[in-house]
């Protein structure tokens, strides 16, 4: 089959490859869309990060050259003897969150923690084979474009739970990319009063106007920190970064009144320099989430059927595979216009 492999840095191939046999407990899915991720991104840009390059990976076994792609949704094309809640013909989303399983439901994204598609074979081809307790039944009305979406939003609906966001509170949101708009929708359907979103890209921020912020403040135009507390003088109670810099990191904390919570949603490839005592002095709590739950990840198809999510509004290019290193992963690098692109593998709605 054809499939968009990682090598290495800057290195992704669209090849063959023969897609391994199917096990007792997996479900051979005909893959319909896939999304593009912002970490694909730091992969290709910089990686590896996540992908195992020198030795196997620990939970999974495998080492690159691996098949990429962990946002994907298609059509159940056959089960292996084990496999009790899926047939064939059943429309699914793909959670790519591999764990070993041994810890209560709220920790268990940090039991081990891979990805399908990062760590093991993923869905940027025609077929994958991946667990069944991986794998969602799609609900009508979401098309399979719909549930490319369902991880990143899941992202985002993770992370804004990890915030304790409450009705009514105000939020700051550093990073105006796929995460960081899907985390707006994610924070106005919870409730949030003002969802202030930063960028240095005004297309960016004009898309976030149209998914849900109030304000949106250009980075290098404004102070961000003075500029925030010109609209909330004592500071928001839940602050989101989602950019992966060491200046949006300090401003995140910067701009979080006191005991109020920052949440760190986006992948730091490289370390920073930072002072904790920044903390000291505002008692603001620190958070992170990078993965979620398995709840939330069925909260957020829920959430997606009943049309209080409708992430479909951050697609803005949808490209065949052959054209996945020009038009996707070099379109995300330079173009920052771009938001999610989709990949079309059987293109079937």
């Amino acid at each position: 089959m054809k499939a968009a492999v990682w090598h290495g840095e800057k290195d992704i191939r669209v090849e063959e490859r023969e897609l391994r046999a199917l096990k007792n407990n997996e479900v051979k899915v005909k893959v319909a869309w896939a999304g593009i991720c912002g970490s694909d991104l730091h992969e290709y840009e910089e990686g590896p990060v996540f992908v195992p390059s020198e030795k196997e990976d620990p939970l999974t076994g495998d080492t690159a050259p691996l098949t990429f792609g962990h946002e994907f949704a298609g059509v159940v094309e056959e089960v292996g003897s084990d496999v009790e809640n899926f047939k064939s013909g059943d429309r699914v989303a793909i959670n790519p969150t591999l764990t070993y399983g041994n810890k209560p439901e709220d920790l268990d994204p940090y039991d081990g923690f891979a990805f399908i598609g990062l760590n093991t074979d993923g869905g940027f081809a025609s077929h994958a084979n991946v667990p069944e307790s991986n794998v969602y039944h799609l609900p009508e009305p979401l098309s399979l474009q719909d549930g490319a979406l369902v991880e990143p939003t899941a992202v985002a609906v993770q992370a804004v739970k990890e915030g304790g966001l409450v009705f009514g509170d105000s939020v700051a949101i550093f990073g105006a990319g796929p995460i960081g708009l899907l985390t707006i929708m994610a924070a106005k359907a919870a409730g949030a009063s003002k969802i202030i979103t930063l960028d240095l890209s005004e297309t960016r921020l004009e898309k976030a106007k149209e998914v849900g912020a109030t304000h949106v403040i250009n980075s290098g135009e404004k102070d961000p920190v003075e500029a925030i507390f010109d609209i909330v003088p004592e500071g928001v109670d839940v602050s989101f970064e989602v950019a992966g810099v060491e200046p949006t990191f300090k401003q995140a904390i910067e701009t979080t009144k006191p005991r109020g919570t920052m949440v760190i949603v986006s992948i730091f490839a490289k370390p920073i320099e930072w002072n904790p005592f920044q903390l000291t002095g505002k008692g603001v709590r620190i958070t992170s989430s990078i993965a979620y739950t398995p709840t939330s990840f069925q909260q957020t198809i829920d959430l997606m059927a009943s049309g209080q999510l409708k992430p479909n509004a951050v697609i803005t290019d949808q490209i065949e595979l052959d054209n996945i290193v020009e038009k996707g992963f070099e379109a995300l690098s330079n173009d920052k216009s771009q938001a999610k692109i989709l990949v079309e593998l059987s293109g079937e709605k």
